[in-house]
């Protein structure tokens, strides 16, 4: 069988692919040797910037089929129909480091989710914690800088980690997962997912409720010790990556069943706690888990650069029946996820095949800019509206509109009866059994031994304590134990 010709980027034939052209035997290259030229400065651009976070990920495609009806709460097509199924691609991801950093690390996990609804593309941008360090999004650029490698020593620091937690005492709640046994999952598939923020769903009858995603695994939950997880990371860096890899391949098609946490509308502003932020759960014996469906992975991706680091997800990518709640830190994730993807693949990120829709096809007046693949007819009008047959506006609102009152400015959330930020850090840690307590409190204490200034772990131990005298109590003393040994 002749193999396909070896031509340049513009189609023209190789003669040579093993020496470059030169002026005579052993004499200097030529500059008109077209093709050296495009095979060198192909390979000077073959990397683009990795995510700012999130950049260490793996995917698969995969299919979400509904098991039970959730039309009373949303008009959703792809989830209006008992049986029905929707092609999906997922991300998962460590959150802190770089691309080259191992997958076996104590960080949250990324669980980013799109689906190819017939109404267009839905993302759901999640993580594997219910919760977050922050509430709002103006923190969120300091907070993974103190997460981030320092600019001078070139590595994660204690000092900085532990230095913005002790001057946010809402990340309590989220330290005390990450800290725990679910701080370092034993692969992808042994972990949950969560949607972490509050969404609003819509009915056919415009009826407004609050929700909250929870993707249960089917694998069982498996978490890893840190000397596991230190000893993973050293024999395999890829090691999650491997797992999901070869689970797929072998057939095993990795699974999890979809349940939504439902609040009417009406019970938001008078709940104990602000229900919108992102620093706290809701108890489900208030609202319990409702069971939706079950999202299964079935196909690697042919190519992890074309695919799983070119996808991108954007939390304003709702389908009629979704929309945004009041959840100050989705507020801000609504611009700054598709603005990262306008700067790290271009503003046409949208026509690559893996975020393309599939299932719907986009229409709109966007043209140019880097990149630009779509056509169109040679007639096409790029504005609207328009006298001709161009695509036109539906009328129609994804979501049910919320009332808003006051005035402009900076604002604290407004108050709720139980909106302090350590009680349900303090819930957490009394739900773990001593074993679970022990290794938590090992965890912090190796982190929190390692700060150099005083009044930063002090304050850090002060929010243990606000959450429970016990932790706060068992933290100091192994702090203290490691500092004099």
């Amino acid at each position: 069988m002749s193999k396909p010709t070896l031509t340049t980027e513009s189609g023209a034939p190789i003669a040579d692919n093993q020496n470059s052209s030169s002026a005579g035997i052993g004499g200097p290259l030529l500059l008109q040797d077209q093709h050296l030229l495009e095979k060198l400065a192909r390979f000077n651009r073959e990397r683009i910037p990795e995510r700012v976070v999130h950049a260490r990920g793996s995917g698969a495609y995969g299919y979400f089929e509904v098991t039970d009806d959730v039309s009373a709460y949303t008009h959703a097509h792809f989830l209006g129909e008992v049986g029905r199924r929707t092609e999906t691609f997922i991300r998962f991801s460590t959150v802190a480091d770089n691309l080259g950093g191992p997958d076996a690390a104590r960080d949250p996990r990324g669980f980013a989710l799109k689906f190819y609804t017939e109404e267009g593309n839905y993302d759901l941008v999640g993580n594997n914690t219910p919760v977050f360090f922050i509430k709002d999004p103006l923190k969120f650029p300091d907070f993974i800088h103190s997460q981030k490698r320092d600019p001078f020593t070139g590595k994660q620091e204690p000092d900085n980690v532990w230095d913005f937690w002790a001057h946010s005492p809402e990340a309590t709640h989220q330290v005390t997962w990450l800290m725990g046994d679910r701080g370092i999952p034993a692969s992808y598939r042994h972990m949950n997912g969560y949607g972490s923020h509050t969404y609003q769903w819509t009915n056919a009858d415009g009826e407004v409720f609050f929700v909250k995603y929870h993707f249960k695994t089917n694998q069982g939950i498996r978490c890893l010790s840190s000397e596991q997880g230190a000893e993973l990371a050293g024999k395999d860096p890829n090691s999650h990556q491997t797992d999901l890899l070869q689970s797929i391949e072998r057939g095993a098609r990795p699974s999890w069943t979809l349940h939504v946490q439902v609040m009417p509308a009406a019970d938001a502003a008078d709940y104990r706690f602000n229900p919108f932020d992102l620093t706290k759960v809701w108890p489900h014996k208030d609202y319990p888990l409702q069971r939706v469906g079950r999202l299964v992975l079935d196909r690697n991706p042919d190519n992890v650069f074309a695919e799983v680091e070119q996808a991108a997800f954007s939390p304003n990518n709702f389908v009629p029946g979704i929309g945004p709640s009041p959840d100050k830190m989705l507020q801000g994730r609504l611009f700054a996820y598709a603005d990262a993807h306008r700067y790290r693949l271009g503003v046409n990120h949208t026509q690559l095949a893996v975020n393309a829709p599939k299932a719907a096809k986009a229409a709109n007046y966007g043209r140019d800019g880097l990149m630009a693949s779509n056509a169109y007819d040679r007639h096409a009008k790029n504005y609207e509206p328009n006298s001709y047959d161009g695509p036109a506006e539906t009328g129609a609102a994804l979501s049910a509109p919320r009332p808003v009152t006051g005035h402009t400015g900076t604002h604290e959330a407004p108050a709720h009866s139980k909106d302090d930020d350590f009680f349900q850090a303090g819930e957490l840690y009394r739900l773990m059994s001593e074993e679970e307590k022990g290794r938590l409190v090992a965890n912090i204490a190796g982190g929190l031994s390692q700060v150099s200034h005083e009044a930063v772990v002090e304050k850090n131990i002060a929010h243990f304590s606000a959450a429970d005298t016990e932790y706060g109590q068992r933290v100091e003393d192994a702090v203290r134990a490691l500092q004099e040994g």
